[in-house]
Order: structure tokens, then C-alpha cells, then sequence
């Protein structure tokens, strides 16, 4: 049975991350981001791959910390509380998942990479304006005893600085994954900026060449490296949303103590007291979903499907009551830009959408229950 309450090792890792982020990276810092057309802060970055967070799923033996998935997805909750910008699920979680199920020389170095932070990854695997990897269509032509890619990848989240590209591609068999640097010839991203001021691309793929030490697994058969890795990219965005809505929580239930109307702080109002009530128990029910798809991820990732699904579904509900309920209980102030609420909101949106959306593990949830 799963035990479904942090370690003190995890307590430990949790108060870290609180203390260190609150310091490098409060909310300030993404708007500042923001207003100088920024994407992340490297320097930021390189602090996290030194306190083992860039190499959280890389093995020791690539020099990393190698803590697990429930580590990692607390890691990742922490960072949501302050909306931290980061390649640390595109990189850290996705690409690092997918580069440990191979035991080769080239996989190790590149795990070593991502570990010391020298290395950032963008997974570029959808192509319509939903999440839907099965359904690609950018073509990798067989070409003597390479490939040539052709076609063009949207939202890829970090696409515009990424120094790697994980390519979800169709071959002759099914669909490959390989593993491309942004700057081949043919490859050009055309960055946009997201509503939550993060970074994203459309990249076009015009006659890339590749060859077979590019493929990651086996021609064919992506998904049995590529399952994995979406399952764990999930995950983690799972718990960041929620700490996303933990953190609307704990803005709002200040502003009720403080905010005062006909001479009294407004949370002595039993009905924001309800309000604010319902969302702290969303959080708490949807943490243990999240607690229980990283034990699942760590302990049977075979079996992991309806826990991830789960708790991504449920996060990003929970991300939408926790802002929605933020804002009104705000009043006018909290739809203001001189305010941070609206980066939340903001976020959450993006984050529904990211690696699917609510219907999307829905569907996947009722399947897996037979419904």
C-alpha cells in the first residue's frame, strides 16, 4: 500500500527548496523576467544544478542526486508557490526520463550534461492546438542509414532557448523519438512568449538530417522511451500547479487577515471563511494525489498511468478553483497588473493545456477504469 505522507528526508527537502526560493526566486523575479523580455535566469538555474535539482532523476553514476520521482515532484510544488521560470520539467524531469532508460555512452554524457545544468531540453512532440503525440505527423524519411526530417512542431514549451530538441517523428514503422541539437541546419524555432510570460517556440524541421546515433530507444518504438518521460513531465507539472493554488491560497488568506471593511478585517466573514475553506481542502485532496502518483512513479512506473493522469486532472481543477477564488476574493485589485495574482491565473491556464489538458486525462482515467 502506498504511504501517502512525506518522509522526514522529504520534510527536510521541502523546507530547503521554501527557504532558498522565497530568497532567488519570489514572484518579483518572473515579473522582472517579464518586463526585460527575458526567459530564465541562468544563474538561477546553475544554483539548482549545484543543490542537486537539475540532476534530481539522474543517476549517480552521471552525477546526479538520483532522489526519485516523489523528490522530484516536491521539488517542482515548491517551485509553483512563487511561480518559479525554469527548464527544470522540460530538462530535469522529461529529458532526463527519457535519457536513463538508455545504457549507453551517449545517454550518459548527456545525462551528465543535464545534471550540471550545462544542458537544457525541449520535448517538441505536438503539432495541433491540443495535446495529442500519437496523432504526429512530421515526417523522418528514410534516407541511406539516416533520416531527413521535415514538418513542424508547436508548442514547445522552452523551444526558444533549449540547447537540445527531443523530435517525436513518424517513420515507416510507427513513430521515433531522437534527440537533435537546436542549432542543426534546418532547424529554426520561432519564439513566442506565453500568456505566463514563460517561453514557448513553433519550430520548423526543413530537410534535417539525422542519423541512427540521434534515434533515443528504437526506430519505431518512441513511446516505450518517450511513455515514461511524458508520464513523469505530468507528474511534476501536476505538482507544480498545485503549488501554484497553494500559493493563491496562502496570498488570498492574507489579504482576508488584513483587508478591512465596516472596521473589520473581511476573513471574519463566515462566508470568505467557506470560500477560502474549500479550496485549502482541494489542495489537500489533490497533494495526495500528487504524493501518490511520484510513489507510483518510484515503486511500479508500469502501472503509473491512472495515478498520473489522476493527479494532473485534479491539479489543474484545483489550480482553476484556487484562482478563480483568489481574484473574486480580491475584488477589483486582484485583475490588476500591479498586483501578482493575475501571474497565477495566468499560469494555471497554461498549465491545463501543457502535456493535456483536463479532458484529456479524463478520457484516459475512464478508459483505465473500464468506464
Amino acid at each position: 500500500m502506498v504511504k501517502l505522507v512525506h518522509s522526514d528526508e522529504e520534510v527536510m527537502l521541502r523546507d530547503m527548496a521554501r527557504g532558498f526560493l522565497d530568497d532567488a526566486a519570489p514572484v518579483s523575479a518572473l515579473r522582472k523576467l517579464r518586463d526585460t523580455d527575458g526567459d530564465f535566469d541562468r544563474g538561477l538555474w546553475s544554483d539548482m544544478a549545484k543543490m542537486g535539482w537539475a540532476g534530481v532523476l539522474v543517476p549517480d553514476t552521471s552525477g546526479g542526486s538520483d532522489m526519485g520521482h516523489a523528490a522530484a515532484n516536491l521539488l517542482a510544488g515548491e517551485m509553483g508557490k512563487t511561480l518559479v521560470a525554469s527548464p527544470f520539467i522540460s530538462t530535469a524531469i522529461i529529458a532526463a526520463t527519457a535519457l536513463r532508460q538508455l545504457a549507453n555512452a551517449r545517454s550518459t554524457d548527456a545525462l551528465a550534461r543535464i545534471a550540471d545544468g550545462s544542458t537544457t531540453y525541449a520535448l517538441a512532440i505536438d503539432e495541433g492546438p491540443k495535446h495529442a503525440p500519437e496523432d504526429t505527423q512530421l515526417a523522418a524519411q528514410t534516407e541511406g542509414n539516416g533520416f531527413r526530417l521535415q514538418g513542424q512542431k508547436r508548442f514547445v514549451v522552452d523551444g526558444g532557448f533549449a540547447d537540445r530538441l527531443l523530435v517525436l517523428a513518424r517513420t515507416d514503422g510507427g513513430l521515433t523519438l531522437f534527440d537533435v541539437p537546436a542549432d542543426r541546419a534546418g532547424i529554426t524555432a520561432h519564439r513566442h512568449r506565453m500568456i505566463d510570460a514563460r517561453d514557448s517556440a513553433t519550430i520548423d524541421f526543413d530537410d534535417v538530417v539525422a542519423d541512427g546515433a540521434d534515434v533515443i530507444g528504437h526506430v519505431d518504438e518512441a513511446m516505450t522511451v518517450l511513455r515514461p518521460a511524458l508520464l513523469a513531465g505530468r507528474a511534476a507539472l501536476a505538482a507544480e500547479t498545485t503549488g501554484l493554488a497553494v500559493g493563491v491560497l496562502d496570498m488570498t488568506v492574507g489579504y482576508l487577515k488584513e483587508r478591512k471593511q465596516f472596521g473589520i478585517e473581511i476573513g471574519r466573514f463566515q462566508a470568505l471563511q467557506h470560500r477560502a475553506a474549500h479550496v485549502w481542502s482541494e489542495t489537500e485532496v489533490t497533494a495526495s494525489a500528487i504524493l501518490n502518483a511520484g510513489r507510483m512513479l518510484d515503486a511500479h512506473p508500469d502501472d503509473a498511468d491512472l495515478a498520473v493522469s489522476l493527479a494532473k486532472a485534479r491539479a489543474t481543477a484545483t489550480a482553476v478553483l484556487a484562482v478563480q477564488e483568489g481574484v473574486q476574493m480580491h475584488g477589483g485589485i486582484g485583475m490588476t497588473d500591479a498586483y501578482d495574482m493575475g501571474f497565477y491565473m495566468k499560469r494555471a491556464r497554461v498549465s491545463a493545456e501543457w502535456l493535456g489538458d483536463y479532458s484529456y486525462h479524463a478520457e484516459k482515467i475512464a478508459a483505465l477504469r473500464g468506464f
